[in-house]
C-alpha cells in the first residue's frame, strides 16, 4: 500500500461499515508448531526498538538455489519492509519490484544485483523489471534502472502494462515471459489495486502474489474483482503444482490471527513469509460463501475491504499519481 496513504487507512479502518467473521481454519503457524514452509530461511531482519541505533543492514538477502534470490527491505528503512523477487534464466533476468527506498535513500538496488549476480552476468543477459502493482512502496527503486543498458523497465501503470504484455481484455487472460529455459506465467489479479498481477514460477513451482495475498493485513478496494483474481489463482494451482504462495509482505505474528500495525518498525515474533495453497482454497471458498464485502480473519492473513472513504482516498492519490 502507498506509504503516503497507509496511515490514513489506518486511522479510517473505523469507518468501514462492513462485518467482521473470524474463520475457523486450522493453525499451521503457532509458536509450538513447526512452520509449513518450503523456506530454508525461517526468520528474516524484522527491525529494531530503536532504529536510530541499529546496525542491521539495508536489506536481508535469501538464495533459494543458484538463479533464484529473495530480497527484503529493513523495516528500519521502511516499516512496509516489502520483498523483492530476482529470477535468473539463460538469457535473462527477471526482477519483480523495487522496494520502498527511493533516489533521496543511499540504497541503489541495481547496484544490489551487481553485487549479488557479478556485473558481468548483467552485461551479459537482458534485464526485465516489472511490478506486482502500483502502490509506491514497490516501486520506489525504479530510479536505479533508468538508463542502465540490456534493461526494460515496465512502470507500474495500465498504459504500460498492456502495451508491453499486449493484453487485449485485462483481467481475463494471461501472459508468459521465457528468461531462457524458464518461462513465467503473468496472471492479472486486480482487487487489491487496479494493476495487480501475480506471477508463476515453474522452476521452484512459486506463485508470487504480490500484495494481493501474503501473511498480512490486506486491504481490498474492489471486492468483486478481488474475488475473480483469487477464483483465478486457486483454479490455476489446480491445473498447476504450486509449493508455495509468496506475497510482498510480513505483518502477521507467529500467533493466529494476531499482526503488528501499520508504522510497525520492529516485529520479532513475525511469521515466516510463504503460505501453502491450501490457504488459498480456503480463502477463495470464503469469498464464494460472502457475497457482501466482509472482513474474514484467518489464522495467516486478514482480508479487509475498504469503506468508501478509503476508496475516495485512494482514488485521489492514484489521480495525484497519474
Amino acid at each position: 500500500m502507498k506509504a503516503y496513504i497507509s496511515l490514513l487507512l489506518l486511522l479510517l479502518s473505523g469507518c468501514s461499515i462492513h462485518t467482521e467473521r473470524t474463520l475457523n481454519t486450522d493453525s499451521t503457524n503457532s509458536e509450538t508448531s513447526l512452520p509449513n514452509t518450503v523456506l530454508t530461511k525461517l526468520k528474516w531482519h524484522h527491525g529494531a526498538q530503536h532504529c536510530d541505533a541499529s546496525q542491521e543492514a539495508a536489506h536481508d538477502i535469501y538464495q533459494h538455489d543458484a538463479s533464484t534470490y529473495i530480497i527484503r527491505q529493513s523495516k528500519c528503512l521502511t516499516y512496509e519492509a516489502p520483498f523483492i523477487y530476482v529470477l535468473v534464466g539463460q538469457q535473462a533476468i527477471l526482477v519483480l519490484d523495487t522496494g520502498a527506498l527511493g533516489e533521496d535513500t543511499s540504497y541503489n538496488l541495481y547496484q544490489t544485483l551487481e553485487k549479488l549476480l557479478g556485473k558481468k552476468q548483467l552485461s551479459d543477459k537482458e534485464l526485465l523489471v516489472i511490478h506486482s502493482h502500483g502502490h509506491s512502496d514497490h516501486h520506489q527503486g525504479d530510479w536505479a534502472f533508468d538508463n542502465q543498458p540490456n534493461t526494460t523497465l515496465i512502470r507500474p501503470s495500465k498504459t504500460a502494462l498492456h502495451a508491453y504484455f499486449k493484453f487485449q481484455r485485462w483481467p481475463d487472460e494471461q501472459a508468459l515471459i521465457d528468461l531462457g529455459g524458464r518461462a513465467l506465467t503473468i496472471l492479472p489479479t486486480p482487487g487489491h489495486q487496479e494493476e495487480s498481477l501475480s506471477i508463476y514460477d515453474p522452476k521452484n513451482k512459486w506463485l508470487l502474489t504480490g500484495d494481493t495475498l501474503y501473511p498480512g493485513y490486506i486491504y481490498i478496494k474492489d471486492w468483486n474483482a478481488y474475488k475473480y483474481s483469487i477464483n483465478k489463482l486457486s483454479q490455476f494451482a489446480k491445473d498447476n503444482a504450486v509449493s508455495a504462495i509468496l506475497g510482498a509482505h510480513i505483518e502477521m505474528k507467529n500467533i493466529p490471527k494476531q499482526y503488528y500495525p501499520i508504522g510497525s518498525t520492529y516485529q520479532p515474533h513475525e511469521s515466516y513469509l510463504d503460505l501453502d495453497v491450501t490457504q488459498l482454497h480456503m480463502l477463495n471458498d470464503a469469498l464464494h460463501t460472502n457475497q457482501a464485502p466482509t472482513e474474514l480473519v484467518f489464522d495467516r492473513f486478514i482480508i479487509k475491504p475498504m469503506s468508501l472513504f478509503q476508496k475516495t482516498i485512494s482514488n485521489l492519490a492514484r489521480r495525484f499519481k497519474d
